[in-house]
């Protein structure tokens, strides 16, 4: 096994072992397709870097508060807007820095170029988040166990086939193979991710929305532009990261903003908020969104 592939493999045992129950060694041998006597001797690397490995009457976990990397979730993972900042930070040092050819190195040899290999949100969503990574690698279908329906107001099972994430993992774009349409689904809001064993099956249909810089979902993007004072550029890039890549520079003191929007929601949200240092350039309906929002609460 290449090197990279097995350092892979290792951090994702790390993360079923974070889990509150723990594992058996048959589980975590038939989970990944190694050995039980090849999961033993990750477990005893695992302990060399400062890990108590703990065993309940055979279920393995890691223990937190004994070991010295007590906080895995930070370990494993970068949302897309951290690794943004960081590869801008590594970036900015001088060429051919030997600081600079080892930290790319690293930070290339842990994730797949601009997308997180590991991801957890929240510790109790670990779990969850992991089996979704790894159905939507296999394209296999999951049972949603338990959602809970933002507008339904019901709690059920939903079976559906996982095809990416929304930015910091808040939220799984799926297909629903119950309404036989596109949605995202809350991680917060499922209780536990079953893997099944059947495949995808309608993935001719499967359609992935777009997440906008100010983190809002959509099917149907819609191009905005913004003129910016120097004041919200800054608070802009300050407050969602990813908008640096669509800004330029007008002249002194002055910015363009060019991008698409998921809906008007967060894009209006910041506009009001700074109602003299941004103007709409288009599109009308914008326009007319921020209008009557401004009636409405008597601006």
């Amino acid at each position: 096994m290449a090197d990279q592939a097995k350092f892979q493999k290792m951090l994702e045992i790390l993360l079923v072992l974070d889990c509150r129950y723990g594992r058996t060694i048959q589980e975590i041998a038939e989970r990944f397709g190694i050995s039980e006597r090849t999961v033993y001797r990750y477990m005893d690397t695992f302990k060399q870097v400062g890990f108590v490995i703990e065993n309940n009457n055979g279920f393995f976990k890691i223990n937190k508060e004994e070991s010295t990397s007590q906080d895995i979730s930070q370990l494993l993972h970068f949302t897309e807007e951290e690794a943004f900042i960081l590869s801008k930070a590594i970036h900015a040092i001088e060429d051919g820095s030997e600081q600079k050819e080892k930290l790319v190195k690293k930070l290339y040899s842990l994730y797949d170029f601009d997308r997180v290999i590991y991801a957890i949100s929240r510790k109790e969503e670990t779990e969850n988040i992991f089996n979704l990574i790894q159905a939507i690698k296999q394209q296999r279908q999951v049972v949603l166990k338990a959602y809970k329906s933002g507008h339904g107001k019901d709690i059920r099972d939903r079976v559906v086939e996982p095809i990416d994430f929304t930015v910091n993992y808040l939220g799984v774009w799926c297909y629903d193979t119950e309404d036989r349409c596109n949605k995202i689904f809350k991680t917060s809001r499922i209780r536990e991710v079953v893997v099944l064993d059947e495949g995808w099956q309608f993935k001719p249909d499967h359609q992935k929305g777009i997440t906008d810089i100010f983190r809002m979902q959509s099917f149907e993007p819609v191009p905005i532009q913004l003129k910016l004072s120097m004041l919200a550029c800054n608070l802009l890039q300050e407050e969602f990261p990813l908008s640096e890549k669509y800004i330029k520079p007008l002249g002194k003191n002055s910015y363009l903003l060019t991008t698409d929007v998921g809906n008007f929601l967060g894009v209006g949200r910041f506009i009001l908020g700074l109602p003299d240092e941004v103007e709409v350039v288009y599109p009308q309906a914008l326009k007319d969104y921020l209008n009557e929002k401004v009636k409405s609460q008597n601006f």
